[in-house]
């Protein structure tokens, strides 16, 4: 006879509600008022305001530079968190801190900070010029500072992935004659990957919408350094409601796609190697 057990923890359909209810209030109701305030344009209207060149420009540019500085940051995060797992030095704990700097910092702190030290009078900016490269007030500023921001996402998804991996597997791989590489490649890559491309669409998915950190350092000049949220800001200030509402549309459209696309990827990926 089986004994129907009770639990303190609410049941599946009371928690599936309030975590509904919950996601509607948050997510879903301030997402499908932007839908909904383009509704009062034209298709004509839509189009004209998500192709002006100039909102052209801003998309390749913030989509460039966020893909650019997640790729960074995939692979110095791997880096990073490989140190911070397998080696012991002094200061370790100190580094491993300064990883979540980013993430308590506020963006503006952020911005202003990057600009300082890469202008053409930064500590860094200064030693950078001579050779011909200006980092402030150009889009490879704007890489930099998408690279400061997202660089916690990576760290933080793959160390504790690299934590659980079993040391005397490489071991063992390397008694049986694998190089470095082949373990590396064979052993541990397989299982670290699904996390490491986790990190990539998160610190990619931040790169899109950052505001703060980039308005400093970018210079936000029309078709050279202006990025979308600008955009949206400035149509905000003239009052072109729908204008900004059109582009954040198609924002969210795009951002979702490449999500999707990465989800299925870590799923694929994950199928294969487990």
């Amino acid at each position: 006879m089986l004994l129907k057990t009770h639990s303190v923890i609410p049941g599946f359909h009371l928690a599936l509600g309030f975590t509904l209810l919950y996601l509607c209030l948050i997510v879903l109701i301030p997402l499908s008022t932007v839908f909904l305030k383009t509704t009062t344009l034209t298709w004509e209207q839509f189009w004209l305001a998500v192709s002006a060149p100039r909102v052209l420009a801003s998309y390749r540019l913030t989509f460039g530079t966020a893909l650019l500085a997640a790729l960074i940051n995939a692979f110095f995060g791997l880096l990073v968190a490989w140190v911070l797992v397998r080696y012991s030095f002094l200061g370790k704990r100190f580094i491993d801190a300064m990883i979540d700097l980013p993430f308590a910092l506020p963006t503006a702190v952020a911005g202003i900070a990057l600009t300082a030290i890469y202008a053409n009078n930064g500590w860094i900016g200064r030693y950078l010029e001579p050779w011909g490269i200006k980092v402030a007030f150009t889009p490879l500023g704007i890489i930099v500072a998408l690279t400061f921001i997202g660089l916690p996402f990576v760290v933080r998804t793959v160390q504790p992935v690299l934590q659980d991996l079993e040391v005397e597997v490489e071991e063992a791989a390397v008694s049986l004659g694998a190089t470095r590489w082949q373990t590396f490649y064979l052993i541990i890559l397989p299982n670290l990957w699904p996390a490491l491309l986790t990190g990539f669409a998160l610190a990619f998915a931040r790169g899109l919408g950052e505001y703060g950190s980039i308005v400093f350092i970018a210079g936000n000049m029309p078709m050279v350094s202006e990025i979308v949220p600008l955009i949206i800001i400035t149509k905000l200030e003239q009052y072109d409601y729908e204008g900004a509402a059109a582009i954040a549309v198609v924002m969210l459209i795009a951002s979702f796609i490449l999500l999707l696309i990465i989800n299925l990827l870590q799923w694929w990926s994950s199928r294969r190697y487990h």
